[in-house]
């Protein structure tokens, strides 16, 4: 089972992943993984035991972060923020001590009492601005976990004090105590920057209860209730719409920011916000199992897929902070032992070192970045299911494209009826009843067409085959209703056609054909020119006639296209293609989510285009594009080149300037307040960098920019 935990006050993205590796080498766990960014932890047992493993998992997290509260996540929890008032005020306070002590000693005759007031008052700033880290100190030596930040500090400071720099004692502790609100602040400012974009759940639910409209959570609205939505407010459930009318902006659930029109027996969706009318609506599901909380998941969970960039950090982080710990006791030790220099320095450029070498701005700016590519994509109606998805986007070299509902609106019309030997009236009824059970969008296109009535009770059997076509009974006669080579395998004879087609026959004599258009979407052709502009390879497939796929093709400018294929023969045109690639070279495929299950699954990166047949959507695929739009694929496309870039900034970026704070160290040429920066200042750069992710537009060959 799945067990799911918050660890509120987790600001250490260094002890993040400690935590996360112990936990997975814990025999009472399969698995763990931990969200730094949401601050949640989600732990694999075979275990029945909650209490047990809860109990385990807060000794683990104590261990590492003594002053991190563990809370078992539900339905309702809210992560709270800790206030970084007092914080504020230790530092404050701290600052102006030590800043009286100075005073007090340069402005005052240099005798015993001045001397006195002053280290009074530098040993009370001291204890003020360190404490914290004193006792976290205190309570990871208890813990044995001798490898953590407030340790290097403490161990620094100490260092510092024994070899008369007191002054620089606390100027070290005061600066780091700074870097760590400010790194506070930024990780809480990412947090909430990305809420915001994808901050689109309901927080309460008016429901009629006893006669009366009473406020409660919609995690407590079971289905089929009745709930009040007024104007201004978010539809809090899924539901249908039993009295009023209005109009509803969906733009936080499909990317369309034209509102539309809603009156009684209308569909709503939660997450929707009400602009012009009071509605009472009957929910169809329980909050849980709405679209809204589905996408929300989705994207909170998203990070939990990591990258293989973000393994091996976690894995570097596990045995870098021992090497480097090792090496700054040896820079300490060997070289006054070997040279007769002064001790004393040596041991100060080895607290330096090692105050340096911290990992946490490599460890916290992978999790920000790709968390805020996932946010930022949210915002743009683009769902993506993971980091290690996100990632990958930018790698495609192949773009495989459905053609019905993707390339194309997959809204069908009849644009001619061409019988034989029976009137137009006729084939249209007969068509009609031999879709009647189905949910294809030609068979919709029909049934739309057919204005007479169909009486269920003639039709007696009904056969789907996927890809060919039906086969049925109705009134005693046997139909055949499909493409042209579906009637050919059954041995009928059919005419020739110029584009899609539905071909019928009655027990075994053809009766003609209906001809059925689907125009390409406005901005499919858009998209296959940027695919082009990227050197990404465009190819259609499609279970539609050559000529249709011709047709379409040519409007699109797509070159290549695969035309009268079944199902399968999508998956193994999708294998082939794939095998041409090289190691790190990747192949998408974007289809509706519904009947392209198997080829999303093959793929690298399964894309659905979202809007309709959402739910289905959102279980088959890797990526969802909300808006049904191809042109989403540039702009994740571009979000995706704009991580990693950003990315990989962050890590060139804090390698080099602790690489270069290192060599200075240990000739001489750096200071413990340039050691603090390169720890907690590189960080809270790092956190700044990742942030740029979400500003800005991401379309229209932005991605260089």
């Amino acid at each position: 089972m799945d067990i799911t935990f918050y660890l509120k006050g987790l600001d250490c993205a260094n002890c993040a992943a400690k935590i996360e590796n112990a936990i997975k080498d814990c025999d009472f766990s399969k698995n763990a993984t931990l969200n730094f960014v949401a601050q949640k932890l989600t732990v694999t047992s075979d275990l029945n035991d909650i209490d047990l493993i809860t109990s385990k998992v807060r000794r683990i997290v104590a261990h590492y972060e003594p002053e991190v509260d563990v809370v078992i996540a539900d339905n309702k929890s809210k992560k709270q923020e800790t206030s970084l008032i007092p914080q504020m005020i230790k530092i404050i306070i701290s600052a102006l001590l030590f800043a009286l002590g100075l005073i007090v000693s340069l402005c005052f005759d240099n005798n015993i009492t001045t001397k006195t007031i002053s280290y009074i008052l530098y040993g009370v700033s001291y204890i003020s601005v360190a404490t914290p880290v004193i006792v976290a100190t205190v309570k990871a030596l208890v813990s044995k976990n001798l490898f953590n930040e407030n340790t290097l500090m403490f161990i620094a400071s100490i260092g510092a004090i024994a070899i008369g720099e007191v002054h620089e004692a606390i100027a070290v502790m005061l600066f780091y105590s700074v870097g760590e609100l400010f790194q506070s602040i930024a990780v809480g400012k990412s947090r909430r920057s990305i809420a915001s974009l994808i901050g689109t759940k309901p927080e309460t639910a008016d429901m009629l209860i006893d006669g009366e409209y009473k406020t409660v959570s919609p995690y407590d609205v079971p289905a089929g209730s009745e709930i009040r939505v007024k104007v201004g407010e978010k539809i809090p459930l899924d539901g249908i719409v039993i009295n009023g009318t209005t109009q509803i902006n969906n733009s936080a659930i499909t990317g369309e920011s034209i509102p539309i029109d809603i009156s009684e027996n209308d569909e709503v969706k939660a997450g929707g916000i009400n602009l012009s009318g009071v509605i009472t609506v009957k929910t169809t599901f329980a909050f849980t199992d709405s679209t809204v909380y589905k996408m929300l998941k989705l994207v909170e969970e998203a990070t939990e897929k990591k990258t293989k960039t973000e393994n091996f950090i976690s894995v570097f982080a596990k045995y870098y902070t021992p090497i480097v710990v090792l090496l700054a006791l040896l820079i300490s030790v060997i070289p006054p032992l070997f040279t007769g220099m002064d001790f004393s320095s040596w041991i100060q450029r080895g607290l330096i070192f090692l105050v340096v070498s911290c990992p946490c701005a490599l460890v916290i700016s992978i999790p920000m970045g790709y968390f805020a590519g996932i946010g930022k994509a949210s915002s743009e109606s683009i769902l993506i299911k993971g980091s290690n998805y996100l990632e990958a986007i930018s790698k495609a070299k192949t773009v495989v494209l459905d053609k019905t509902g993707t390339i194309t609106n997959g809204e069908f019309e009849i644009s001619s009826i061409n019988p034989k030997n029976i009137s137009e009236e006729e084939l249209l009824c007969y068509a009609a009843y031999c879709e009647y059970n189905s949910t294809h969008p030609i068979a919709l296109s029909v049934k739309k067409r057919y204005s007479g009535k169909i009486q269920i009770d003639k039709i007696e059997n009904h056969i789907e085959i996927a890809g060919k076509g039906i086969k049925t009974v109705i009134n005693g006669n046997e139909y055949l209703c499909g493409n042209e080579k579906f009637l050919k395998e059954n041995g009928i004879a059919t005419e020739k056609s110029n584009g899609t087609s539905l071909f019928l026959a009655e027990n075994g004599r053809y009766l003609g054909y209906i001809e059925i258009a689907d125009t390409p979407k406005e901005t499919s052709a858009k998209a296959i020119e940027f695919l082009k502009s990227k050197g990404i390879q465009a190819i259609m497939l499609t279970g539609d006639n050559e000529a249709s796929a011709k047709h379409t093709a040519e409007l699109t400018g797509i070159s290549e296209y695969h035309h009268s294929l079944l199902p399968e023969d999508k998956s193994r045109i999708l294998s082939d293609k794939k095998s041409l690639l090289k190691k790190d070279e990747k192949i998408i495929f974007i289809g509706d989510g519904i009947n392209d299950a198997p080829v999303l699954a093959a793929a690298d990166i399964g894309i659905a285009m979202g809007k309709n047949g959402t739910d289905s959507a959102i279980e088959t695929a890797d990526v969802v594009f909300m808006k049904d739009d191809l042109t989403q694929l540039e702009t994740a496309y571009n979000i995706s080149c704009k991580t990693r870039r950003i990315i990989l900034q962050n890590i060139i970026a804090a390698i080099s300037i602790k690489i270069v704070i290192q060599i200075l160290s240990v000739i001489g040429f750096a200071n413990m307040w340039i050691a603090v920066f390169a720890d907690v200042g590189v960080s809270i750069l790092a956190i700044l960098n990742s942030l740029r992710i979400l500003k800005g537009q991401h379309k229209h060959r932005l991605d260089n920019t």
